[in-house]
């Protein structure tokens, strides 16, 4: 996964609960250098009865922001939404470069 450009990382998730694993698992795939990179890095944990939803929000350099539903995505396809945007703009860093 490409977190070059990923400036913000927000997630709120039960823990306990099943549908979260694709938010949890999102967290591990960020590099453990990411905070010290200027990446921000924000995590809520709810309670164990909590019925709110497992949320994901990504900011990018370039402003865009992706709200993320963990619940219906897997963590395949959370990592392939957040690459296309990153490919992105890899291509614009390297025709600027």
């Amino acid at each position: 996964m490409i977190t070059r450009f990923i400036t913000d990382v927000t997630t709120r998730f039960n823990p306990f609960s099943t549908k979260a694993k694709a938010a949890r698992l999102f967290l591990t795939f960020l590099p453990p250098n990411a905070r010290s990179n200027g990446m921000n890095i924000t995590t809520q944990l709810l309670p164990r009865t909590s019925a709110e939803p497992s949320t994901l929000h990504v900011k990018f350099k370039d402003g865009k922001e992706m709200n993320l539903d963990c619940e219906t995505m897997g963590i395949k396809n959370l990592v392939e939404e957040v690459d296309r945007h990153s490919r992105i703009l890899q291509k614009q860093s390297d025709l600027n470069d």
